[in-house]
């Protein structure tokens, strides 16, 4: 039987700095300091190199990039003790605050700044990552590259010491030091605020400088370009080989020339580096959400305003940057797509099927509405429509194919208007005859559809205003024309809380205000404050507001899948944040789906796929899978991972979770 000897154990000291530097061989140069967030290790480090420098040369690494005591959040700092405090000398970036997902990255840039003083004391304070994989292999992994001779566990009194074996099983000395049990971690809003403190504090010594990226190597996790709301506030540094000549923040990104504020030199750099750490809405310095994360939800095929009769299956409700969208009749059913506009406060329709689950409150502030064509569950919702805007409201917007004014002049006329005068419901039609726009005007009991005028559209866009753009191409149906869109949002707005804390002001209408203003580019209007004072549009929102792109949304149904088709609508979809496509009929139908012009689901993974979309909602589908929704999306999920999957529902059940979720959508369609 081989021997084995028996697991040492760890010797315990007081937390006191005289006694521990007294244990400490004199001739130990890496002193390593391990423990949870909070404990107090960035405090007993800032001690004991006190005392050390009153001997001899003391230096500190900052190993934690998420809540550094001293250095740039985002990246590993080495600091020597002068004049009683730290005095940052060199930092080698990350661009994350991450440290158990980054920790090779981490590790690396550690042992290059330690090169620098390699037969001087170091005190190593270590981020917080105490537990399962990432924390053993960050452990184990800075004690042995970095040479570590001595290492401290710290752990309060009445918690047990993390990593236990793990710390055991070191070559070099392990000392456990108990500290407070009332040490406190700090909260997160806490640790935001801190790191944001110093990030800013470090660009305030920097400049703005334009960056042409078509030269240099972009390392790390870099979002697409095409996606330039992902690059805004986000934390880059410029490297020379693997040195960090400076670090810095996109403002923005346009035709790969990037606006950075910067601090550093940029000259001879050939890298960009770039990962997740990013300003967020509020202004704090936070890991970035992933690409196309917003929260959505497929609620359970129970119906919502009002009760009836048959199902549309799974409804989707989400955001997309600026817009809250909701699928109203759920996969199923009737084709209706209701996007809100939260700061411009108006909704927008993509096709008009059954509206009986909106209320006439939405429909009085729909502007505008995209009919992909006038079959009946495309455009029998137009009855609801129509009678919700009885009254003194503005006209409604309406585009489609060619054929749509008489489609409503028939709606119209088949309804008795006696009693109306003047008060009857208003729209403005437009038609789309390849790149002609044709516009008429109807008003419900006032006579006669009116022909208005021609015109041309410009690169596909068939409404422009304030906040937003739409574009539409044109699409074969079998036959029919049908017309497929693309919204797109100008701009995402949002406050930054922390300088209107520091400013002193409270939030109000005002803002509301100052964010139309700016999505209208009145960058020389004059906003009222609630301190009495008067500032320009452009002065508050060089102060208050992060501006970012807005984001994509894509919506199509009812085609043929054809070679024409697929070029015609990838173009349009290209790089959407969110694609709304059909998939009527699964792959083995495809022969059926061909003879009736629709997509199976197959193509629609397909389309999404090569247009590069983040996320592919699939909608219109057949009746005929409704007891087996499921295999419908997993087909799907074969040729497009994007496609947003509901979890598996069983027929005709709710949970309470379920009337929960149908309440939050009833709020977010009425």
């Amino acid at each position: 039987m081989p021997e084995f000897h028996q697991r040492r154990q760890l010797s315990a000291l007081p937390l006191d700095v005289s006694h521990i530097l007294s244990v400490i061989p004199p001739h130990h140069r890496r002193i390593l300091l391990f423990g949870p967030m909070g404990v107090g290790k960035s405090t007993l480090a800032s001690e004991m190199a006190k005392t050390l420098a009153q001997q001899q040369v003391c230096w500190g690494l900052n190993a934690d990039p998420g809540t550094p005591a001293f250095g740039v959040p985002g990246a590993v700092s080495l600091a020597r003790w002068q004049a009683d405090s730290w005095q940052v000398q060199a930092h080698a970036a990350l661009c994350s605050l991450d440290a158990g997902r980054f920790r090779l990255a981490l590790v690396t840039a550690a042992c290059a700044l330690l090169a620098a003083c390699p037969d001087q004391t170091v005190l190593i304070d270590t981020p917080g990552v105490v537990r399962g994989v990432a924390g053993r292999e960050l452990l184990q992994a800075l004690v042995d590259l970095l040479e570590v001779d001595t290492v401290l566990a710290l752990a309060a009194l009445d918690q047990a010491v993390p990593l236990e074996q793990e710390l055991c099983a070191l070559p070099a000395d392990v000392y456990v030091i108990h500290t407070s049990n009332k040490t406190m971690r700090p909260g997160k809003r806490a640790r935001a605020r801190q790191r944001t403190k110093q990030w800013d504090a470090w660009l305030a010594n920097g400049h703005t400088h334009q960056l042409d990226i078509t030269g240099l190597n972009l390392l790390g996790t870099p979002p697409p370009q095409e996606e330039t709301h992902s690059w805004i506030g986000r934390q880059v540094a410029l490297l020379q080989g693997n040195r960090t000549l400076a670090m810095g923040e996109v403002r923005a990104l346009a035709d790969h020339s990037l606006s950075l504020q910067v601090a550093g030199t940029i000259q001879q750099a050939d890298s960009l580096l770039l990962r997740d750490a990013q300003r967020n809405s509020e202004g704090w310095l936070e890991t970035a959400a992933p690409f196309a994360t917003e929260a959505f939800r497929y609620l359970p095929p129970a119906d919502v305003i009002p009760a009836m009769a048959i199902s549309g299956g799974p409804r989707l409700y989400t955001r997309v940057g600026a817009l809250d969208v909701a699928l109203i009749n759920g996969v199923f059913g009737d084709p209706l797509l209701h996007v809100r506009l939260r700061h411009l406060r108006r909704s927008l329709l993509f096709d008009l099927g059954d509206g009986s689950r909106l209320s006439a409150h939405i429909a009085h502030q729909v502007s505008d509405v995209f009919i992909s064509h006038a079959h009946f569950d495309h455009i029998g919702g137009f009855l609801w429509l129509l009678r919700s805007r009885l009254g003194d409201y503005p006209a409604c917007r309406l585009y489609g194919p060619p054929g749509l004014a008489q489609h409503i002049q028939g709606f119209i006329q088949g309804i008795l208007w006696d009693r109306i005068a003047d008060r009857g419901p208003q729209f403005e039609i437009v038609e789309l005859h390849g790149e002609q726009l044709q516009h008429f005007h109807l008003q419900a009991g006032q006579g006669k559809l009116q022909v208005l005028s021609t015109s041309r559209m410009t690169d596909g866009i068939v409404l422009a205003q304030p906040g937003f753009r739409v574009r539409a191409c044109s699409l074969d149906h079998h036959g029919t024309p049908v017309i497929a869109y693309a919204l797109l949002a100008d701009k995402q707005l949002n406050i930054r809380k922390d300088r209107l804390q520091a400013r002193g002001l409270s939030p109000g209408p005002w803002l509301d205000i100052l964010k139309q203003q700016l999505l209208q580019d009145n960058t020389d209007a004059l906003i009222q404050l609630p301190d009495g004072q008067t500032a320009s549009v452009a002065a508050l929102a060089e102060d208050l507001v992060i501006i970012t792109p807005g984001k994509k949304l894509a919506y199509a149904t009812d085609l043929a899948d054809t070679p024409d088709n697929r070029y015609r609508l990838i173009a349009l979809a290209k790089n959407a944040h969110t694609f709304f496509c059909e998939a009527p009929f699964m792959e083995t139908e495809v022969e059926h789906a061909s003879r009736n012009g629709h997509l199976t689901t197959r193509a629609c993974g397909e389309i999404a796929s090569a247009a590069g979309v983040a996320r592919l909602v699939p909608f219109h589908f057949s009746r005929r899978y409704a007891d087996h929704a499921q295999s419908l999306f997993e087909e799907i999920e074969r040729y497009c991972p994007q496609v947003l999957l509901p979890k598996a529902i069983k027929p005709g059940t709710t949970t309470a979770n379920d009337a929960q979720h149908a309440l939050e959508l009833s709020a977010l369609i009425d």
